[in-house]
């Protein structure tokens, strides 16, 4: 099998160099859209959908507006979908409401790749002390006017670039997570039926704030997979982290904050590539707290408390992890590992045509490390035999790479199925 020469594995290195420091315009822009949402007063998934001036239909009006901004400026390839649908939990009493979605889509421009999403979303709604109150003021400034911030910046800075994406790209605004994920379960719903496999899902939750941390970065959360260690938001994690730099997102191992949980959820369950987004150090006294001051402490989700340059880089990691997925190559569809009690580990690796694959990285790590290093290159799929290599000692895993040097998520290697027994001859029937 050839190997890429090492021209191309430099021009791969490059292209994961950290991104550029936003620019100033972009913190305060993310200071308007936040500000409208706040100005709404209340965005509780129970309040009003129809109040233009208050509730969580303000809200959606806001996003609606923005998204349809970025539209025209995109010349129209952007679609903005405003999805209604009616849903029942424990946090609506049992009984059936309406619930709305907003999402923008950028069509991808490949026709293999089209029906794959890369979503980025944040939730509209927000709730004071009393989840079930949908009266009381809950500005809802960090959770979650700064995620959805990010999925409109992030609109704002891909949907533009004339040479499109090979993949759709879904920038989404839901309701009812504080109600129960209630948004996200039905935004997964919604791409299945409208025919998106889902490539990776980000939420961007409580990314507005420092709160005096010394450490800027914002905390990536992925679960483990069966195993504990590998599983699709893992691998999701881990590019982000090597397209933005240790220095500009901490890699947190474990589904989300303990005890907590949030709009990726849904999907890393369904076994989909799911990650969250969250600011290094929470202020309880800014999360779901009624607007008042006790004691001298000022409690509520309040502008005042925000970092708008904060939320600008981690826009901008959101950015960086999109378009890289967007416009690289489909995972290899299976990577098996053989060749135990052997001086040589076997990889074999299966995937599907697609002329704007350059070829795949192996990628290897000790089992006590965290991270992926490159191994070689390979320019076609099939059987790779990595010579003097044991299959003991380290961990495998495959991904692709495009024409254009953009990676596609990593496919851990598994071992090879065993042949099975051979079955013993039945007995012969004893003769009467």
């Amino acid at each position: 099998m050839p190997v890429l020469p090492p021209l191309a594995v430099l021009s791969l290195m490059l292209a994961s160099a950290a991104p550029p420091a936003p620019a100033p315009e972009t913190a305060r822009a993310s200071r308007a859209i936040i500000a409208e949402l706040v100005a709404c007063g209340s965005r509780h998934s129970l309040s009003s959908w129809s109040d233009p001036k208050r509730g969580i239909g303000c809200g959606r009006d806001a996003v609606v507006r923005r998204f349809g901004e970025i539209a025209q400026r995109a010349g129209g390839r952007l679609k903005v979908v405003v999805d209604k649908y009616q849903t029942s939990a424990p946090r609506t009493g049992n009984v059936p409401v309406p619930m709305e979605n907003v999402y923008a889509v950028l069509e991808g421009t490949d026709p293999v790749l089209q029906k794959t999403a890369f979503i980025v979303s944040g939730h509209m709604d927000s709730m004071p002390s009393d989840i079930m109150d949908p009266k009381t003021d809950a500005p809802g400034s960090d959770d979650d006017a700064s995620g959805v911030a990010v999925s409109i910046l992030s609109a704002e800075a891909l949907a533009g670039r004339p040479e499109g994406f090979r993949a759709t790209l879904v920038f989404a605004a839901v309701a009812g997570e504080e109600q129960g994920l209630l948004g996200s379960k039905r935004m997964k719903e919604w791409l299945a039926q409208e025919g998106y496999q889902v490539g990776g899902m980000m939420t961007d939750d409580i990314v507005g704030a420092t709160n005096g941390s010394q450490d800027r970065r914002p905390r990536l959360f992925s679960e483990g997979g069966p195993d504990g260690v590998e599983s699709p938001g893992r691998e999701m994690a881990r590019l982000a982290e090597e397209l933005a730099g240790r220095d500009h997102v901490r890699l947190i191992f474990r589904r989300d904050r303990f005890g907590r949980g949030g709009d990726h959820m849904p999907f890393a369950e369904a076994g989909l590539p799911a990650v969250r987004f969250t600011e290094p150090l929470e202020d309880y006294h800014h999360q779901h707290q009624t607007p008042r001051v006790e004691n001298g402490i000022q409690y509520g989700d309040l502008l005042q408390f925000l970092d708008f340059p904060f939320i600008a880089e981690t826009a901008a990691v959101n950015q960086r992890l999109l378009a890289e997925l967007a416009a690289a190559p489909a995972p290899p569809k299976s990577v098996v590992l053989s060749g135990a009690v052997t001086p040589s580990a076997k990889i074999t690796i299966t995937a599907g045509a697609d002329t704007g694959r350059k070829g795949f990285e192996i990628l290897h790590r000790e089992t006590t490390e965290a991270r992926w290093s490159l191994l070689r290159t390979v320019a076609a799929p099939g059987e790779v035999v990595l010579e003097g290599t044991s299959t003991d000692n380290e961990f495998f895993a495959v991904r692709s790479v495009g024409t254009n040097g953009h990676r596609s998520l990593a496919v851990p290697a598994v071992p090879a199925p065993r042949p099975a027994a051979p079955q013993a001859a039945p007995a012969p029937p004893k003769q009467p």
